[in-house]
Formats: C-alpha cells, sequence, structure tokens
C-alpha cells in the first residue's frame, strides 16, 4: 500500500484498478468457524485484507457478538487463527459490489468453497450474506440461521451480510445473528 494511501486511503484510480485482485484465506484445519464473505471489495483488495472497508461492519460485530477480546483491525486478521477462526470468500475476485457476480460465479465458488471444508474440516461453516449462500449452494429457499444439511461434517450457518450496504440489519441485529452461533460453538464444546 503506498504511503499516501495510508494517511488519505485509496484513490478512485487505485480502487478501479484493484478490481479482479484476490485475497489469501487465512485458514488452517480445524477452525472452530470458518467466516466466508461473498467476494473481496475494491478496498480490501487494495489493501490485501479481508472486510478492510472503513464502513464493512465485520470486525466491529464479530467483537460485539464475543468472538474476539476486543475490536481487530483488518491488518489483525491473523489473530482470528489462534481464536479458531478463519477467513475466506465465496469467490475469490475482488469487484465494487457482490452484485457484479453472476450467478454461474457463485456456484463454482460453492464448489471450490466445499472443496474447502472438506479438506479444512472446520467445525461451523458462517457464509455472510444469505442471497449469495442460495445461489452458491442451489438453496433458493435458505432463511438466516443454522441451515439443515451440514456440508462435510461442518453445520453451516447464514448470516447476514457485514457489508455497510446491507441496510436491513443495524449494528444491533448483526451483532444478535452472529451472537447465536457464537452460543451454538460454545455449545458443540
Amino acid at each position: 500500500m503506498p504511503e499516501r494511501a495510508r494517511a488519505a486511503g485509496p484513490t478512485a484510480e487505485e480502487l478501479r484498478a484493484a478490481a479482479g485482485n484476490t485475497l489469501s484465506d487465512v485458514v488452517a484445519p480445524g477452525l472452530r468457524v470458518l467466516f466466508c464473505g461473498i467476494n473481496p471489495g475494491l478496498y480490501s483488495a487494495y489493501t490485501g485484507h479481508h472486510f478492510a472497508r472503513p464502513g464493512n461492519r465485520f470486525w466491529p460485530t464479530l467483537h460485539a457478538a464475543g468472538f474476539t477480546p476486543r475490536r481487530l483491525h483488518p491488518a489483525e486478521e491473523r489473530e482470528l487463527l489462534a481464536l479458531g477462526y478463519g477467513l475466506t470468500n465465496i469467490v475469490g475476485r475482488a469487484t465494487a459490489a457482490a452484485a457484479e457476480l453472476a450467478p454461474a460465479e457463485l456456484e463454482e465458488g460453492g464448489r471450490r468453497l466445499a472443496a474447502k471444508v472438506e479438506l479444512l474440516r472446520p467445525r461451523f461453516l458462517a457464509v455472510l450474506g444469505v442471497s449469495a449462500f442460495r445461489v452458491a449452494f442451489g438453496r433458493p429457499r435458505a432463511a438466516l440461521g443454522r441451515q439443515e444439511e451440514p456440508l462435510h461434517g461442518a453445520t453451516v450457518w447464514a448470516l447476514p451480510s457485514p457489508s455497510g450496504l446491507n441496510a436491513h440489519f443495524p449494528p444491533a441485529a448483526l451483532a444478535a445473528a452472529y451472537a447465536e452461533l457464537r452460543a451454538a460453538t460454545e455449545e458443540a464444546r
């Protein structure tokens, strides 16, 4: 990241240049929860960190729901591994909005995610975006919360997207939805 960008943030041109970039997963075998976003936004692709856009509510929600002892900064994402959590995406390529993804891309991403879950064997898979979950896994009627069918042994949850564009879920509602997953992970211990 250029020095100027650290102080003022990326320019529109720098963000456009990040389109199509990918992020490295933050994963390890046997995680308690693998959190799965829809795809990286341009700001995240620019910084190289998951959920990095200042308006994204993932990090404050994770803390408010009790997953982390303090609010982590996106650059501290690898600290999640020591807590038993990981990060990935359904689709790897960065876009300005998830709406830019074609259904076929989400379906292929669902197949790649299933293979990742089979390999890594997390206890829980939390997909952050119910609409993307429905398309990626061919479950058009899926609702938020715990899903009936596990995926390669992982209990699957569909949670609201923490994107600032998801106006249907204010911060308290997001934290409550994520806290339900947190409670389930505690019960499974």
